[in-house]
């Protein structure tokens, strides 16, 4: 269970439970200006859940936490089909909670032209007379966001798939229909009597055979509805990061964020937090690092190979590249390095140390990298990407000793939006995998939010030393060990280690 203290967060997800991963292939903006106005597909929210369980609650709540984006609720209810003559004058026998009371053509129609970025005219229902309004509709225009909320959303496969993010509220069935009981009667002038009857004919059965298988479908399952605070902002802090990586990953297919999960987002707190203490930065950056690697790793090339179990059995499976290394950019890369490591037994590691002051950030100062580099698949180490010159200067560097370019994969834990166009416009054929990509950079080209100087935080040095993994102070002569070899730094020109 996912706790108020974050601290314990990782053991578990609670008030909110997740049932699978989000789909995170159609995300949307978080206010980077760049991007504001540019034409893009709405992210789409479906919110289903037994009868008064809290839905429309929640869509209100997440509405005025995403008050600086266009917003559109659209109600299923809208969509109730208007009764016949015949089905009028036997109201009682209706069952409005079977999935043929609504009109799911004219739902998917309106749907579809709203991805569109097209104005649709939305029915209006009225639950007196059990019919639409001939003459009112509600027109709505293009939006950010749609949230399509109502019993049976999940119902039809075809208006799933157009969702995003699917939200299944549940909440105790003594609840929902005392809830139930009050809206109908103060709302829709209905009796009690007809209340109770409706809800035990037809409204639980229903419920039984069409809402709760539904459940299976949910990405995020949220208990108590509307009372669950926590869920509900670690949601529309999901949403924000999803449409903060819209636009920069229609624009470039190469760049890859890792799919998000409420544990993701449980670690990037911690280790953004100022008042994490080393030893828990240390142990969550990690974590998120070793999910980085493994999801850069299944960028690369591989080899149908077919095997023998231990049951005799033939299995057809692959097989790793084989010619692979790392290059860490000194000295927060090497950070990355363990997690590498781990996931690839005896790989080689080089390392580039690039001086980021004086010289505008392009001076590079040291290499010393596999001797027969430009034959393998290069995983590029730096956790922070925020202006990208260190990047590009080590990107360049790699591609003059022979290294396709379509062969290096750039690692980070966070990327700010300008680093990621300079990188992706200089070397569109490489691969930048991230966990996040954060809102941009300020007047100090830092990252924001970001997490602060990550060398620092990770090998615990004094807090004048590099910001946001770039050096701040002059490179001095050293000495810097790697592959049990010393080589001495170069404060000048670059200078060959072979």
């Amino acid at each position: 269970m996912l706790k108020v203290d974050l601290k314990e967060s990782m053991d578990a997800t609670g008030s909110t439970h997740f049932s699978g991963l989000f789909n995170v292939d159609d995300d949307s903006k978080l206010a980077v200006s760049a991007f504001k106005g540019s034409a893009k597909q709405p992210f789409v929210i479906g919110v289903a859940g037994g009868t008064a369980s809290g839905k429309t609650t929640v869509c209100d709540m997440i509405i005025q936490q995403l008050h600086d984006h266009r917003v559109i609720l659209v109600n299923q209810d809208s969509f109730y089909r208007g009764l016949t003559l015949e089905e009028l004058e036997n109201v009682g026998e209706y069952n409005f909670d079977h999935p043929d009371a609504f009109d799911t053509e004219e739902l998917l129609s309106c749907l579809e032209n709203m991805l569109h970025c097209q104005p649709v005219q939305i029915p209006v229902y009225d639950f007196k007379r059990h019919r639409r309004s001939s003459e009112t509709f509600r027109k709505v225009n293009a939006a950010d966001v749609i949230i399509m909320e109502g019993i049976l959303v999940f119902h039809d496969s075809r208006v799933r798939d157009l969702m995003n993010m699917k939200i299944f509220v549940d909440t105790d069935a003594d609840v929902r229909l005392a809830r139930r009981i009050r809206r109908d009667t103060m709302e829709r002038g209905r009796d009690v009597n007809g209340v109770i009857e409706q809800y035990a004919k037809f409204v639980k059965p229903a419920f039984d055979d069409f809402v709760l298988p539904s459940k299976k479908y949910a990405d995020v399952i949220i208990p108590r509805g509307g009372d669950n605070h926590v869920a509900i902002d670690l949601i529309v802090q999901h949403i924000r990061t999803k449409l903060g990586q819209h636009d920069l990953r229609k624009i470039y297919p190469n760049v890859y964020v890792i799919q998000s999960t409420f544990q993701i987002r449980g670690m990037h707190t911690l280790i953004r937090d100022q008042e994490t203490t080393k030893h828990d930065f240390v142990f969550y950056a990690d974590r998120l690092i070793r999910l980085v690697v493994e999801h850069g790793l299944g960028h690369l090339p591989f080899t149908e190979k077919q095997v023998i179990t231990p049951t005799g059995s033939v299995y057809i499976g692959v097989d790793f590249c084989k010619k692979l290394c790392g290059v860490s950019i000194i000295r927060s890369g090497e950070s990355m390095e363990n997690a590498l490591r781990a996931c690839c037994k005896g790989i080689k590691i080089g390392k580039i140390l690039i001086h980021r002051e004086g010289d505008n950030g392009k001076q590079l100062v040291y290499e010393k990298l596999p001797r027969d580099i430009a034959d393998r698949h290069v995983l590029l180490l730096d956790p922070i990407l925020a202006t990208g010159n260190s990047a590009v200067q080590a990107i360049a560097l790699l591609m003059q000793k022979g290294v396709p370019e379509s062969h290096i994969i750039f690692l980070n834990l966070i990327s700010a939006p300008e680093g990621i166009h300079v990188v992706c416009k200089r070397f569109p054929l490489l691969k930048i995998v991230t966990s996040e990509i954060d809102a941009g950079l300020n007047a100090e080209f830092r990252v924001v939010p970001g997490m602060g100087g990550f060398g620092d935080r990770y090998f615990g040095t004094d807090a004048d030393g590099p910001d946001q993994s770039e050096f701040k102070r002059p490179v001095p002569s050293t000495q810097v060990c790697n592959n049990n070899a010393t080589t001495q730094v170069y404060n000048g020109p670059l200078k060959s280690s072979r």
